[in-house]
């Protein structure tokens, strides 16, 4: 499938012109094995978020806000989780915080389905999942300073040029995010490609209401973004102790790769002036 959703409005005579909406993602063929298809069925009804749409399966029509409380059956601090795959690390998240909520967004569904089996294989029952476009999903389904953290590991670097516009971290999902991410939040990020973890750590800095807790406050700044510019940056993160080693990482180290994790803070929000 191609990686920009068809959106249809009316032309002056009446017929369906498309749009593309660019999106991060491109959508693979939805059969599941029987595995899948009994967890689908198993677990869909229970775990799976209801999201009203626009023209696209993955789309999500604004004004409206999910009830967290509500759908969780219960108020606990939210984790997002952007990309989540077969659920390898989405298990790791919900059986280190069971005491914790989580969002895992994940446009493919037989990957939903291998993520809804390990989950109910392993017992968890505070996973939701959202099969939409997770910049939409933040937009429009959370409250700001709703989530206390936000993981984004391997997004697609879109490593063409011409592509670049197509990758999920950009400055307006940046300030998207330190929008929802409620004080002292954490969005962490890993990246097995040089090229993107450069462009990640060049955006997000530059981002003000996010700090870089790992870098030095007298680090020298990298360059403006260049694939062919080096930067020993200094802001690199430990890696995270609960992130396993899912079989997509283990492909990029295989072939010579080297993971760079990221993790940025929420800034406290700055004091109004104007109230007293």
């Amino acid at each position: 499938m191609s990686d920009q959703q068809p959106l249809r409005t009316p032309t002056p005579t009446g017929t369906a012109r498309v749009h593309r909406e660019v999106v991060s993602f491109v959508r693979r063929s939805d059969r599941m094995n029987p595995s899948q298809q009994k967890a689908w069925a198993r677990h869909a009804d229970d775990w799976l978020v209801p999201v009203s749409q626009l023209e696209t399966e993955t789309s999500v029509a604004p004004d409206q806000r999910l009830d967290l409380t509500a759908l969780f059956g219960r108020e606990a601090p939210l984790a997002v989780e952007i990309g989540t795959g077969t659920g390898e690390s989405t298990e790791a998240l919900a059986r280190a915080h069971p005491e914790w909520n989580i969002l895992a967004f994940e446009v493919f569904q037989p990957a939903v389905a291998s993520a809804m089996n390990l989950l109910g294989r392993e017992g968890h029952t505070n996973v939701r999942f959202a099969m939409n476009d997770a910049a939409a999903g933040l937009r429009h389904l959370l409250a700001e300073g709703s989530v206390t953290e936000l993981w984004t590991f391997f997004p697609d670097p879109w490593h063409k040029t011409r592509h670049h516009k197509r990758r999920l971290v950009q400055a307006e999902f940046a300030a998207l995010v330190a929008d929802r991410l409620a004080p002292s939040g954490v969005w962490r990020l890993a990246t097995d490609w040089d090229d993107y973890a450069h462009w990640l750590h060049t955006t997000l800095d530059s981002e003000p209401r996010l700090r870089n807790p790992h870098l030095p406050a007298d680090a020298a700044p990298c360059p403006a973004l260049a694939e062919d510019v080096p930067c020993d940056y200094a802001g690199w993160a430990p890696r995270l102790g609960l992130r396993p080693i899912t079989k997509f990482e283990a492909k990029g180290l295989a072939a010579g790769r080297s993971v760079h994790d990221l993790t940025y803070v929420r800034r406290p929000a700055e004091p109004d002036p104007g109230r007293p």
